[in-house]
């Protein structure tokens, strides 16, 4: 972020397109790098998406500032029988429109969030049948059991199905939609403020809810988002006071914003690994000059691109340091085992060998795809990747595009449509299950939700069975040695490449107190502003 005085000119001249008149007291205004494309709460498995829409819908359970489950719109649950769990659903909540909240709505939330063009298939499994007893309460049928169910409900956000079936909104809302849904642009949730306007692209306006069921922690009357992709224009703004709070600061702008006088950075660890993955699945590559077969079917040509990365390089050089190399898919804060593997070393040498043995002495081409406004630095790590590849013969084109053009492209909905990809994932759950499950799974049965976020189409049924035990198993040590074996598969596999975990960075006024979670969703709910 910069200082209040010498601004650029073309920064100057973008901010006077965002410039808003100065902030009330009750009203924080916040800009993100990415946009804020869809308002149906399915359309996109991404944290600052379920940020955004936390404002205004609600899960059955939510999590704390130290990401402890707690309960939300139901009051509590409890498991009869290892494969049942029964919700106690909250009483007297009311949607903003008016309409009750009842067991009706989590009954059709669970259907909808199953549904095709869903992007949140795994928050329930394909076969668990959701029952309601009567309007307060509603039961979970599993066919084996699941003793994390609801671990990552607290973004299973509950949507009313009074309002959904009067709306034409049944059906999810594709992240690879082209044309806007009703429920994409209009939202009806039970939290703590409701959207006042939604201009995709340009502005979103919330308004407090003075109807929610809880006491507020908040002192807002309003907040505005507006996504501002340009980093200058970004930190500008937050320096100049036009802004309350950015998301991300860039990286070489955090000393000053420190040393300014009107805000400052919040920082922290993030839970986030950030990796790259591989088209293992297509007998023949979308992207490349490769006809014939798929080169990312033989492990020595992963293998060649594990080793040509220099993870050191890019958190040196692209991260300042901002970073933590990663052996595996998963912040080691979350898998205590996580120090017994260690990353294979750069070794552009033996890349190349790997690569002559399987029949690319000249290398080959390929395109990579990237967000260029989604996580920290996301395209200049994928350009340094592709510099790096470039030693080993591997001619990339990149393809850095806006997320929701990018997630479009490469998501479920979208058919996959990538051959080399960086992606970002934090498991909504906390737990490894979540990564063995969703992106390291195979995504060969359609019945199954598992492998939705698996864009390369990695398989190993070793691991899925290692998976499945794992999400039974109740005794941690024995658990923790299962989750160990399965990483060791994938591991051994080359089916991705770990890069890092990256560093939180938010830019707050020092007008505004906000709790920071290690999810990174900026959660306004918690923010208080002086005059």
């Amino acid at each position: 972020m910069s200082v209040r005085h010498t601004l650029l000119a073309a920064a100057t001249a973008s901010i006077l397109a965002f410039a808003i008149a100065p902030a009330s007291a009750q009203t924080l205004r916040y800009a993100n790098q990415g946009d804020l494309k869809s308002l149906d709460p399915y359309t996109l498995n991404e944290s600052t998406t379920h940020a955004h829409l936390g404002h205004v819908f609600e899960g059955l359970v939510a999590r704390d500032k130290d990401l402890k489950i707690i309960p939300a719109l139901a009051e509590k649950w409890e498991t009869p029988e290892p494969t049942r769990w029964r919700f106690h659903l909250r009483k007297g909540v009311k949607f903003h429109n008016g309409d009750p909240f009842t067991a009706d709505d989590v009954v059709f939330s669970a259907d909808r969030v199953r549904k095709k063009g869903s992007n949140l298939q795994t928050r329930i499994p394909t076969d668990a049948k959701v029952v309601k007893i009567d309007d307060h309460t509603v039961d979970f049928i599993l066919t084996s059991p699941n003793p994390i169910l609801n671990s990552q409900w607290d973004t299973w956000y509950i949507m009313d199905k009074k309002w959904a079936e009067a709306n034409n909104a049944v059906e999810p809302t594709p992240a690879a939609a082209t044309t806007p849904s009703f429920a994409s642009l209009n939202a009806n949730g039970t939290g703590p403020f409701t959207v006042e306007s939604h201009q995709p692209g340009v502005k979103t306006v919330y308004k407090a809810n003075p109807n929610w069921w809880r006491k507020p922690e908040h002192n807002l009357k309003e907040i505005v988002f507006t996504p501002i992709g340009s980093d200058a224009t970004r930190v500008a703004a937050l320096l100049s006071g036009e802004v309350d709070v950015i998301e991300p600061v860039p990286i070489q702008d955090i000393t000053r914003v420190d040393s300014s006088p009107n805000a400052q950075v919040l920082k922290g660890p993030e839970l986030r690994t950030i990796f790259l993955g591989m088209d293992q699945v297509r007998d023949e590559l979308l992207y490349s000059n490769v006809k014939g077969k798929n080169p990312f079917k033989d492990i020595k040509v992963r293998e060649a691109f594990f080793k040509a990365v220099d993870i050191e390089l890019i958190k040196t050089r692209v991260m300042r340091g901002l970073s933590t190399p990663s052996p595996l898919m998963i912040a080691p804060q979350l898998f205590k085992l996580s120090g017994d593997f260690t990353r294979p070393k750069f070794d552009p040498d033996g890349a190349k060998k790997l690569l002559t043995e399987a029949g690319y002495p000249d290398g080959f081409e390929v395109t990579m795809d990237c967000p260029n406004d989604r996580y920290v630095n996301d395209a200049a790590i994928c350009q340094a990747v592709v510099g790096m590849l470039a030693r080993i013969g591997v001619k990339v084109t990149l393809l850095a595009q806006p997320k929701a053009q990018y997630f479009a492209k490469v998501l479920k909905p979208g058919g996959y449509q990538t051959s080399f990809y960086l992606l970002g994932w934090t498991p909504g759950t906390l737990d490894s299950h979540n990564v063995l499950f969703d992106i390291m799974g195979c995504r060969d049965d359609p019945k199954s939700a598992r492998g939705e976020g698996n864009l390369g189409g990695y398989c190993n049924k070793k691991l899925d069975e290692l998976t499945d035990k794992v999400l039974q198993e109740s005794d941690m040590s024995k658990r923790d040695l299962l989750i160990k074996d399965a990483y060791a598969i994938g591991a051994k596999d080359f089916g991705y490449i770990p890069l890092h975990q990256q560093a939180l960075a938010w830019g707050v006024s020092k007008k505004v107190k906000l709790s920071q979670r290690a999810d990174n969703q900026v959660l306004l709910y918690w923010a208080t502003k002086q005059d």
